[in-house]
């Protein structure tokens, strides 16, 4: 197989050990990772803007450190994506939106500080939908990410490039963020692994904080940024650098106490899981049910826990959270934004800013989110871990919002995404692992919801179900079509 293959098919722990003995270079794994990009964008447009000649010599740079025998930082020569609505100094970041085709922040996003810190590369930003008020993988600004797995189908947003970029081997792991689900949708959808830490272990600013740009200040109750790889391990090697408090975020949590990339050991003998596959209420496709209930399976036969069918006990949130989503933007900031881009703009978008919220729309919101939280940690008082389908749907085609069908009933666009903003809702880590394919060869996720503040569980039980169904090896036709793999 062809060096540059090869290293491509490297996760990041891997790649950095490599670097950090003089196996590989910087600058190989870069020209590499590079060369993968340029041979899948035209297929599947992951990236809005790549940054190739920065992270040129960026690698050079990190390269004549180790062979100075300097110290480097825990990532030092490991492309990174960073997803498009996270800011980064001096690049490009559109958020997928013509009012800000051309904006160039003044500050990087904290975790974009903090992966500069540990030497990772940057190689550009990973396309979204437009502000990431969508679960799609289109916007109005940029050609449409499509899923290695089927070309046809979306591969899930609002880090849809992210999902795409890590799933093609463009990158070994990227930035997502996730206010409704956006990191385990694609995730889901893309056939990769996501997680999306507790509320406020990784903090965010400017993005959700900084009141000068309607758009980007939005999601500040719901967001979490997250990573998003082809193996669990990766997660946590990129939450040990990007994880911890700031003061730019007053809901960053103080240091979590645990050692990131140990979380994942151990085993998940005599646990007590809930499985619930519909929440009581939701459609689910039935190859969506089938690939989960297998993967549950798994929890069971080959992992020891006890696992039972159970429900929370609250009924579809979905009104509640949108309205929560409304009450994060900045109206009159984004309406503004309307009245000059608006035939430019997202439908959906415009239709949301343009709907006559009220107070009582708010306070009915908050009043049934404190409801949901109560039902939450009463019902997890019970059980260690809950599993649930990450989405209700396999991919579906591209350009729609979501089905208007799954299984026999007509639903609301936002049907299919049931199983993960509930989780925004209440905060707690959550995180989408590979479950299997549909007979039709597209990926499904599995996800696992931990206690308030259980990272480490979400993360060992993550591992423990990658070691039993191993999956990083199942790699999309796109690169075979190619000549990427044999």
């Amino acid at each position: 197989m062809d060096i540059k293959q090869q290293i491509c098919g490297m996760d990041a722990v891997g790649l950095a050990r490599a670097m950090r003995s003089k196996e590989l270079s910087p600058v190989e794994v870069v020209e590499a990772h590079l060369a993968r990009m340029e041979a899948v964008e035209p297929s599947i447009h992951a990236f809005c803007t790549i940054t190739a000649e920065a992270a040129r010599e960026q690698a050079r740079q990190v390269e004549a450190r180790i062979l100075r025998g300097d110290d480097v930082g825990a990532l030092a020569g490991v492309p990174v994506g960073i997803k498009d609505l996270v800011c980064t100094a001096g690049i490009r970041t559109a958020s997928g939106s013509p009012a800000y085709r051309d904006f160039v922040p003044d500050e990087d996003d904290v975790v974009v500080e903090r992966l500069k810190q540990a030497d990772a590369i940057i190689v550009g930003k990973t396309n979204v939908t437009e502000f990431g008020y969508s679960g799609a993988g289109h916007n109005p600004v940029f050609e449409t990410t499509r899923n290695p797995w089927n070309l046809d189908m979306t591969p899930g947003g609002s880090s849809a490039g992210s999902g795409a970029a890590v799933a093609s081997g463009e990158v070994p792991f990227a930035i997502g963020s996730d206010g409704g689900g956006s990191i385990r949708i694609p995730a889901a959808h893309s056939g990769i692994y996501g997680i999306k830490p507790s509320m406020g272990r990784v903090p965010l600013y400017p993005g959700c904080r900084d009141e000068r740009y309607p758009g980007v200040s939005s999601w500040e109750s719901l967001e979490h940024i997250g990573p998003m790889s082809r193996t669990v391990a990766d997660s946590a090697l990129m939450l040990s650098v990007i994880a911890g408090p700031d003061s730019r975020d007053r809901h960053s949590l103080p240091p979590a106490g645990f050692d990131w990339r140990q979380a994942l050991d151990g085993d998940l003998k005599g646990l007590r899981v809930a499985y619930s596959p519909d929440w009581g209420y939701a459609a689910v496709d039935p190859e969506v049910r089938r690939v989960v209930g297998d993967a549950v399976r798994v929890f069971e036969r080959d992992l020891g826990c006890n696992v039972e069918i159970a429900h929370p006990g609250w009924s579809d949130p979905f009104d509640a959270f949108w309205a929560i989503v409304a009450m994060d933007t900045d109206l009159k900031g984004m309406r503004e934004m309307v009245a000059q881009w608006g035939k430019e703009m997202s439908p959906h978008l415009v239709a949301f800013l343009n709907h006559p919220w009220t107070a009582e729309d708010f306070t009915n919101a908050m009043v049934t989110r404190k409801s949901l939280v109560n039902k939450m940690w009463r019902f997890m008082g019970n059980y260690d871990l809950l599993l649930t389908p990450t989405l209700s749907v396999p991919p579906f085609p591209v350009h729609c919002q979501g089905p208007e069908k799954i299984d026999g009933r007509m639903v609301a666009p936002t049907q299919w995404l049931s199983f993960t903003y509930p989780i925004n809702l209440t905060g707690q880590p959550a995180a989408s692992v590979p479950a299997g394919f549909t007979r039709d060869g597209l990926p499904v996720g599995l996800q696992i919801v931990g206690r308030h503040l259980d990272d480490p569980l979400v993360l060992r039980a993550s591992a423990a179900f990658e070691r039993a169904r191993p999956w990083r090896n199942s790699l999309p036709p796109l690169l075979k079509d190619l000549g990427l793999v044999q």
